[in-house]
């Protein structure tokens, strides 16, 4: 019986995320189509997850740097960020031109945190909050992906544009 309350509140918490969009951070979400881009180092990149969350990680020597749902942070192929997931496509975070934004010091962030483990919480310490800290070095709370947005907008100082990876 609590599963299906668990599947549930989960779908109550993705309609909360849907509904949380931003005007102004993002010009393009994941999805839309624009020109695949090659991911840089230090590059944010997600992908979907059963239509309803985003999955965010670094992108470092063609791996994804990420934190898994058990708190591993741990580096992926791309094949393997995807599986399991309802998205079987990378988007990388863009500037309005398909700029890729990245930043060397998050992929040299993350790269110091492999394999160790970080207390996960799918709101309060999830792979937005440890995106985040690899690109600032900041520990700040961060729930959605619209939240993830919206800093990566006044960090990068521009309107987002989320691209296929190619």
């Amino acid at each position: 019986m609590a599963l299906p309350l668990l599947w549930l509140g989960a779908g109550v918490l993705a309609v909360g995320a849907l509904s949380q969009k931003r005007p102004g951070h993002v010009k393009h979400y994941p999805g839309a189509k624009l020109a695949p881009v090659t991911p840089k180092d230090g590059a944010v990149v997600c992908c979907g997850i059963y239509g309803l969350f985003d999955h965010s990680g670094i992108w470092l020597d063609g791996h994804i740097l990420e934190l898994k749902g058990n708190g591993l942070i741990r580096a992926v192929s791309s094949q393997r960020f995807v599986a399991e997931r309802s998205g079987k496509q990378i988007y990388v975070a863009c500037d309005g031109k398909g700029g890729v934004l990245a930043d060397p010091q998050a992929a040299e962030r993350g790269a110091a945190m492999l394999f160790q483990y970080r207390h996960y919480h799918v709101l309060n310490n999830n792979c937005h909050r440890f995106t985040w800290y690899c690109l600032t070095g900041r520990n700040e709370p961060l729930s959605f992906f619209s939240d993830l947005n919206a800093k990566l907008s006044r960090r990068f100082r521009t309107v987002l544009s989320w691209h296929p990876a190619s």
